[in-house]
């Protein structure tokens, strides 16, 4: 509960900042006609959705659990990671759209005006990113999701400094386009890492940091049991991760005593604490359990 006030807060503070933010470069970006600052522009302007839409998520995940939601509404959160996603990818498309415009009919760039605002907003995205890192970015999807997108903004910030100079040094207007689509690229890069590894949580696929053959061995190793079969792990939101199996258990065990040597085990050297264990005396057909 600590780290989702944590988070909810970052995340309502690099909302307000951001916001202020988009006004001065699209402001900016239209008196300078700079396409560099309009697409950080647009990029702050998504920033605002995500950062919103992860505020939100991160409310409304705190909803119990009902009979229909029987785990709640923990993977709102990774959704809001999903279309945040999604949201820059479009932002990467459109950028490209307008770089190539331009490439066609290179427009007049006032590069002082530019700087400056891309400067200060520089500084801007820097201090959200700062207020995002204190958050729960690493482990929380939904808030790594936000702290990509600011990334991703002081890039543009960083782009647009960077072709002030060049159009300053050479005249050639050309630069405030090439900075764009590099700008886009990159952006491209972090929705892929984004994106496969939020798909890989709502496939419930084994979180990456845990070795599937590891864990499998470890619980067949405890004292009492025979073998195991039907595991699964899966994650229902970042942070939270589940476990299920079936284990045979010697005949001359206690499975309750089994039963808590495998959660033991499990939460000690995993991290695992939410798991479903069905001991068994014989291995059971899987027609039998009703497993598929």
């Amino acid at each position: 509960m600590t780290h989702q006030v944590d988070n909810r807060r970052a995340l309502g503070w690099a909302l307000l900042i951001t916001s202020v933010f988009f006004v001065i470069e699209l402001t900016g970006g239209i008196l300078a006609n700079s396409l560099a600052l309009l697409s950080d522009a647009g990029h702050l302007l998504s920033d605002m959705g995500a950062l919103g839409l992860s505020y939100f998520a991160i409310w409304f995940a705190r909803r119990p659990a009902t009979r229909e939601k029987t785990y709640g509404y923990y993977r709102v959160e990774i959704l809001a990671a999903l279309i945040n996603g999604v949201v820059l990818a479009l932002v990467a498309i459109f950028i490209f759209i307008e770089a190539y415009k331009r490439l066609l009919s290179p427009q007049e760039v006032n590069t002082g005006l530019m700087m400056g605002v891309a400067v200060a907003g520089l500084f801007a995205n820097i201090l959200v990113a700062y207020i995002l890192h204190q958050g729960d970015y690493k482990e929380n999807l939904n808030v790594r999701s936000a702290f990509l997108h600011v990334l991703g903004d002081i890039l543009g910030s960083l782009g647009a400094i960077a072709a002030g100079i060049l159009i300053w040094l050479t005249g050639i207007y050309l630069f405030d386009t090439i900075i764009s689509i590099v700008i886009a690229i990159i952006i491209l890069f972090s929705v892929y890492r984004l994106l496969n590894d939020t798909l890989h949580v709502l496939l419930e696929g084994t979180p990456k940091h845990l070795d599937y053959v590891e864990i499998s061995q470890t619980i067949g190793d405890i004292s009492g049991v025979q073998s195991i079969h039907d595991l699964h792990i899966w994650t229902v939101t970042s942070g939270f991760v589940c476990l299920s199996c079936h284990v045979v258990k010697d005949k001359r065990e206690d499975p309750q005593e089994i039963l808590l040597r495998i959660n033991r085990v499990l939460k000690e050297g995993f991290g695992i604490e939410h798991t479903t264990v069905q001991v068994e005396t014989e291995d059971l057909s899987a027609e039998e359990l009703n497993t598929h």
